[in-house]
């Protein structure tokens, strides 16, 4: 699980909008950019070319 401290800074880094973990906790999630960044071992991989789209 992401505090929420480091949750307060993170931002999607090709927009730079605030991302929001999705129900499950194992993505966080750009709604302008309309990806979502996995979280692996409660790391997020902030990585634009590891970025997934949401249909």
């Amino acid at each position: 699980m992401i505090s929420k401290e480091l949750l307060d800074i993170l931002a999607c880094p090709k927009c730079k909008e605030k991302v929001v973990p999705d129900d499950a906790g194992d993505y966080l999630i750009c709604g302008r950019c309309r990806v979502r960044y996995p979280i692996e071992e409660d790391i997020p991989i902030m990585l634009i070319d590891r970025a997934e789209k949401i249909i």
